[in-house]
């Protein structure tokens, strides 16, 4: 199963357009009891038009497609409001104005925002008078203004937090959580286009000695050292994780199992030569496998390749073993 990202965008629209649709949703039977069917069957028609992208967002996880949408329906909501009730709608004005910075991008946002000033000032007799249209106005600029700000901040704090929350802090390079994500990726451009993977699980060898012998600063130190020998490695398409301690995991974009082995046997030379602690030299083990087509989740591959590396270190350690079933 593909892991499930947080988006606050997401969030916002399921909340908004939810309470959205059943206010509406509520008018529209008040309607219908009232004895009038057509206002009503209008009220459920804008509901439909409400919830669609909800449920949209709901089941693809595609929050910026259904925020645009209903960013574009609120505004045109607002402004028919405003045309058929007048001044009094001015108070869903400013809740649009500022509900459009969390469910769409900025700049479609402001957009809105523009048309929304506009379309009002249009409205004949809208407002009492020229005063109270330049103070509308200027309320309207000066939400959209701070609106835009605040959204471009936490935009760029949510971006620099999401980069450190994925990152491993000793290494610099990606951790878990991203691996999982990369492996469900890998296994759904798989079964799209048939985009042939492998993958490699390795990990440093007698590790607990050196912690032990020489502490645990020499530990981190040969991890941040393997770290950048395998990133050294890796092609332009290929991408290193470390699962956790001293283990690593590298995917690999190549086509066949003989791609694979020399790819592995690549990493291992590489670290062999390369890698040195106060003991001396540090070896690994590595275990690999390719995606098979009956994999249809990353965790069966990534087990087979788990397999493969215990093979690996029960051979002696400074090896690898590439699981069954390639070819």
């Amino acid at each position: 199963m593909k892991p499930k990202r947080r988006d606050f965008r997401l969030d916002i629209i399921v909340l908004l357009g939810s309470i959205t649709g059943v206010t509406i949703a509520v008018f529209g039977i008040y309607r219908w009891l009232s004895g009038q069917p057509l206002l009503a069957l209008m009220d459920l028609g804008i509901v439909a038009c409400v919830l669609a992208p909800v449920v949209y967002a709901w089941r693809s996880g595609d929050g910026l497609r259904a925020g645009a949408a209903l960013c574009v329906l609120n505004s045109a909501g607002c402004l028919t409001a405003c045309l058929l009730v007048g001044h009094a709608a001015l108070t869903w004005i400013y809740l649009v104005l500022l509900t459009n910075f969390f469910i769409a991008n900025r700049w479609l946002a402001v957009s809105a925002n523009v048309a929304i000033l506009v379309g009002v000032q249009l409205i004949p007799d809208f407002f009492h008078d020229g005063f109270h249209a330049i103070s509308v106005a200027v309320s309207v600029l000066l939400i959209t203004g701070f609106s835009y700000i605040f959204a471009k901040r936490t935009q760029g704090d949510r971006a620099r937090l999401e980069k450190l929350a994925a990152m491993d802090a000793l290494t610099g390079v990606p951790n878990r959580r991203s691996m999982e994500r990369a492996l469900a990726d890998a296994v759904d451009a798989f079964q799209r286009n048939g985009r042939r993977y492998g993958l490699v699980v390795l990990d440093l060898d007698h590790f607990k000695e050196v912690n032990d012998l020489y502490g645990h600063a020499a530990g981190d130190a040969a991890i941040a050292d393997l770290a950048s020998i395998l990133r050294f490695e890796m092609r332009r398409n290929d991408q290193v994780f470390r699962f956790g301690g001293e283990e690593f995991v590298a995917l690999l974009e190549l086509e066949t199992g003989a791609d694979l082995e020399s790819a592995t046997e690549r990493l291992r030379k590489a670290v062999r030569g390369g890698l040195r602690g106060p003991g001396g030299r540090i070896t690994i083990s590595l275990g690999a496998a390719m995606l098979r087509e009956q994999e249809k989740t990353w965790h069966d591959w990534f087990s087979r390749a788990d397999t493969a590396l215990y093979r690996a270190k029960s051979n002696g350690r400074d090896s690898y073993v590439i699981a069954d079933g390639l070819f």
